[in-house]
């Protein structure tokens, strides 16, 4: 929709004015579905009072007589091909003459027929049957409608459902904030806190100590044992880059000193690599995902997860520590996972949660009602969107696809 298009840097830097634009929003959807159902149905009323296989039949008549009438206007006029003037007037006239008289606008096609039931044809001719024949267009423009209406009425029901997804997901956005409004903020929270930072400090610096001193084939290894621990979201290396950490005589160096060699000419190249050519191919070009390694797959994240998910993860995160890091790091580790144990982690997560996801402005409004009464109307918008997209939906069915 264009209002959530032209929504300013402002209304993107406040919630509150990204929901005033999105309630906008959603009154434009309403207008757009009410207007689009009137079009539809007024286009189908007038359908239904003449018949829906009349003006099908009448449509179909028209095009065909403007067709022959297209077709045979250069030849058929004047002193021109005489056969085609017989051949005109025999498939015109028995176009006329076939159709029964019920069809609409019947005395359009017989006054047209009329006038081209003569001797000799000429252009004012062919120019007066299709002035004829113009309350017959009626019907073509009809049907023409229709399928305008039911495009319009389908757009619109997309551009509400994509409301609806909007509507949603602000809602779900406020419930959570609301969910916080409960949270004990006097918690002791740095007890989770602080161990989590140290173990994740201390991860980052030995992973980055690995990483700039260990081999290429050490690193290399560490990922391809990290795809037995599913949880450890480590990126699989590529297989020619696992190629070359296992073959290669250049695997030994480390990944910083291969990454600057890569960068080398070839003559220069050649005195540093003993495989220049293998360097070039597969450290080269896996250039961004071997800078991109880091320690976050085992890190823990702030807030932490579930007693459940982080337990299970440390299991595997543990495993793969043993490859590089120290003893005092794998213990920071236990020590984070130990917390889960305890009986208020629920608790304490859910403080953390609610000072790591909620501002100060944030928890002022929490106190003073004002998220609830967003709350509020983003329920009541959501709900008359959906009721008026199912009532559009039901009321297209009745009518056929739209």
């Amino acid at each position: 929709m264009s209002g959530s298009e032209s929504v300013d840097a402002d209304a993107e830097a406040d919630p509150e004015a990204r929901m005033e634009a999105l309630l906008a929003d959603v009154e434009d959807c309403l207008d757009a579905l009410g207007e689009a159902r009137e079009r539809r149905d007024a286009v189908e009323e007038r359908i239904a009072d003449v018949g829906e296989d009349s003006v099908v039949e009448a449509a179909d008549a028209y095009r065909k007589a403007v067709r022959l009438l297209d077709r045979y206007e250069d030849s058929a006029t004047g002193t021109g091909d005489f056969q085609a003037y017989v051949e005109f007037q025999d498939r015109f006239l028995g176009l006329v003459e076939d159709l029964p008289e019920s069809v609409p606008a019947s005395e359009a096609f017989e006054a047209a027929a009329e006038r081209m039931d003569r001797r000799r044809l000429s252009d004012d001719d062919f120019a007066g049957a299709r002035a004829d024949l113009e309350p017959a267009g009626e019907y073509v423009d009809l049907l023409d409608r229709r399928e305008e209406t039911k495009e319009a009425l389908s757009k619109a029901r997309r551009d509400a459902k994509l409301r609806l997804s909007d509507l949603d997901d602000a809602i779900e956005s406020r419930e959570e904030v609301l969910a916080f409004a409960d949270a004990d903020l006097d918690a002791p929270v740095e007890e989770l806190r602080e161990p989590i930072a140290a173990y994740n400090e201390a991860v980052r610096e030995e992973f980055a100590t690995f990483y700039e001193s260990a081999s290429i084939a050490a690193v290399i290894g560490l990922l391809e044992r990290a795809e037995s621990f599913p949880l450890v979201d480590f990126r699989s290396p590529p297989r020619d880059l696992r190629q070359f950490a296992r073959e290669s005589p250049d695997a030994d160096e480390p990944i910083p000193t291969l990454l600057e060699y890569a960068e080398y000419t070839g003559s220069k190249l050649d005195h540093y690599a003993e495989d220049p050519a293998a360097l070039q191919t597969n450290v080269a070009v896996h250039r961004t995902f071997l800078e991109r390694l880091s320690a976050d797959p085992l890190s823990v994240a702030l807030p932490p997860p579930s007693a459940g998910t982080l337990r299970a993860w440390a299991v595997e995160a543990i495993s793969l520590l043993g490859r590089f890091a120290s003893e005092e790091t794998v213990a920071r580790l236990r020590e984070v996972r130990d917390l889960t144990r305890r009986e208020d982690y629920a608790d304490l997560r859910f403080a953390l949660r609610a000072h790591e996801e909620l501002d100060a402005e944030t928890r002022e409004r929490v106190q003073t009602g004002a998220v609830a009464a967003e709350l509020d109307r983003l329920r009541d918008a959501r709900e008359r969107l959906a009721t008026a997209l199912d009532e559009s939906e039901s009321a297209a069915a009745q009518t056929g696809p739209g």
